[in-house]
């Protein structure tokens, strides 16, 4: 992101005070949007996954009612549905990429198999996940209201800002939380059409409403959220503060080293100095002594 100076005319150079001030090319303060908008669309990717994540998000699902719609064998659908999502994450680790919403999928795609085995009811295979985005809902919701917006908690890091923007950056942290009631609302949206079906709907139609609900609520959270953060204030990079302040000190204590050498040579040179003068005033005065005795 770019960060644009206030442009200033140079008195005591220029003769004619009233000179107007370098102009700024048309273009920067588009170029600045731009950049951070293309930040912005970078941690959004990286903190929710991307394309790739959403398909790891989806498949095991997708295959889970697909197979249950075909032949309602619980154990083949949901011992297929977890095996596709070990297969996604071992995935990942031979191409050593990014883990976390692989295994985020397999232990989701884990539960929902161990609840829907324990009850032997189907539809219990989409409980945890149902729950967990419950869950996760309300803590957009209610830790904006406790002034800690829970998306600033994910992408901080991702920008490099941490929690500086709680307090050193006000517009970033309004954006954050208008992100964090987006999710909030649109995850409770969701969950009110899920839940009614969860009770009324059968296995497959449960499944499939899930299954076309999964993606576009996602999407459009996503969007709002790079909506809002495109237009707050950039981001305190409090990495590379971190970096130039400890820069700083390096370069304080290599001059505080480089002057106290300094010093130790002047007060070397002074030693040599009043040593040698004392040498010769001695040399000078052992002949005195010597006609002296005479």
């Amino acid at each position: 992101m770019t960060s644009h100076d206030r442009p200033t005319t140079d008195a005591d150079a220029a003769p004619d005070a009233s000179a107007d001030p370098m102009p700024v090319p048309p273009d920067q303060g588009a170029q600045g949007a731009a950049d951070g908008r293309q930040v912005t669309e970078a941690a959004l990717f990286e903190a929710f996954g991307g394309v790739r994540g959403m398909v790891e998000t989806v498949v095991p699902g997708l295959l889970f009612v697909t197979i249950f719609t075909v032949n309602k064998d619980l154990h083949i659908s949901a011992i297929a549905a977890l095996a596709v999502s070990l297969v996604l994450a071992a995935v990942r680790l031979v191409r050593r990429d990014t883990v976390k919403h692989a295994f985020s999928g397999v232990f989701g795609v884990a539960f929902g198999v161990v609840f829907a085995m324990m009850t032997g009811n189907a539809k219990d295979f989409y409980l945890p996940g149902m729950l967990y985005t419950l869950g996760l809902s309300l803590a957009y919701m209610l830790t904006t209201l406790a002034g800690v917006p829970l998306i600033g908690l994910i992408l901080g890091p991702v920008f490099k800002e941490n929690l500086s923007w709680r307090t050193r950056n006000p517009g970033r942290k309004k954006a954050y939380a208008k992100a964090s009631w987006a999710w909030g609302l649109i995850l409770f949206a969701k969950c009110a059409i899920l839940f009614p079906l969860y009770w009324w709907a059968d296995t497959t139609q449960l499944g499939w409403i899930l299954i076309a609900l999964k993606i576009p609520p996602f999407l459009l959270a996503v969007y709002l959220t790079w909506v809002f953060l495109a237009k707050a204030p950039p981001p305190i990079d409090v990495f590379a503060e971190m970096e130039a302040k400890e820069k700083a000190e390096q370069e304080a204590e290599e001059r505080r080293r480089g002057e106290r050498e300094v010093l130790d040579r002047v007060a070397d040179d002074l030693y040599q100095g009043m040593a040698a003068e004392a040498a010769e005033e001695a040399a000078d005065e052992r002949p005195r002594r010597a006609r002296h005795r005479r």
